[in-house]
């Protein structure tokens, strides 16, 4: 691991203004993706801004009826939390659906968000990835690429979107809330919050450098029947290979998908087709598989008629 200077910051713009200071700075909290990538030598942040300490823990009622979720709350305490198995259970099955227990423990909601690609190539510091080095070259195109991306794919990455969490956010139509170093903030719709690739594929985000995540807002409830499902190799601490996120509700059905594209993948008009053939082939219009993942194509389709079922 390469040195790095280290503080702890008192409030969010205290914490923005920090990293904005330096151009090799990140912020840090529960460091479960951050501190394998720097152990790696992937991430090489020259200043790291410790933001356990200034709250944004809690999980509280908007006035427009829905929750805003603090930027610290852990996903295990949002899985738990009463208002969000109520309210929001496809949320609550999705953090559950992820990653092991201890890591839960620690991982942040605004950490989840940003957790970075995890193409074996990327991890690989021997090999070609555009993500890690931009211009090097893409090793997964022509290598094994089983578990990337087949939606939103580009010639410079085919990288699958990694997190769970992002999947239910995105099929609730969440919103991220930021400060800007300059104490400015921005309510960025999840839908629009990550990018993709294109021929800029170690873009991730709409971020600027030093803006702070300090919370997301969840919209009023919808109701209805929630269903998270999770097709992956082994039963846990797994990656999706497919994610299906559905909610059936009295105004309508909307969907949500992960494993299968670069960002988590939703596309609005399948909300409004009623069997299972229509709404792949809406969802899948475009896909780009490679030879070693064109099994997701059908794996889709299954899982979309398992949710349907389940619904």
């Amino acid at each position: 691991m390469r040195a790095f200077t280290y503080e702890r910051a008192e409030n969010p713009q205290e914490a923005a203004a920090a990293v904005a200071r330096s151009p090799g700075a990140k912020f840090i909290a529960g460091g479960t993706n951050l501190l394998d990538l720097m152990k790696l030598d992937i991430e090489r942040p020259t200043h790291l801004v410790d933001v356990n300490r200034i709250g944004l823990d809690q999980i509280e009622p908007t006035a427009e009826g829905g929750l805003r979720i603090g930027a610290l709350v852990r996903n295990t305490a949002l899985a738990a939390h009463p208002l969000i198995m109520r309210d929001y259970p496809v949320l609550s099955r999705a953090l559950v659906a992820g990653a092991s227990a201890q890591l839960r423990n620690k991982a942040t909601t605004a950490g989840n968000l940003l957790q970075r690609s995890r193409c074996p190539y990327f991890y690989d510091t021997s090999k070609p990835c555009n993500k890690r080095q931009p211009g090097s070259g893409c090793a997964a195109i022509d290598g094994f690429s089983r578990n990337l991306a087949i939606l939103g794919v580009s010639d410079q990455c085919i990288s699958q979107h990694p997190s769970d969490m992002a999947v239910a956010l995105r099929l609730l139509d969440a919103a991220v809330e930021t400060v800007m170093p300059g104490g400015q903030t921005r309510a960025i719709p999840v839908g629009d919050f990550h990018t993709l690739p294109g021929t800029t594929p170690h873009i991730e985000n709409v971020l600027r450098h030093g803006e702070f995540i300090t919370g997301v807002t969840l919209p009023p409830p919808l109701g209805g029947t929630q269903v998270y499902r999770k097709i992956r190799d082994r039963a846990s601490y797994a990656f999706a290979t497919v994610s299906v996120a559905m909610i059936q509700a009295p105004g309508g059905r909307r969907w949500a998908f992960g494993g299968i594209g670069t960002k988590p993948w939703r596309v609005a008009e399948a909300d409004h087709v009623a069997d299972a053939h229509g709404i792949a082939d809406i969802v899948l219009a475009g896909a780009r598989p490679t030879a070693q993942n064109r099994f997701k194509l059908t794996v889709t389709r299954r899982a979309i008629a398992a949710a349907l079922a389940e619904a």
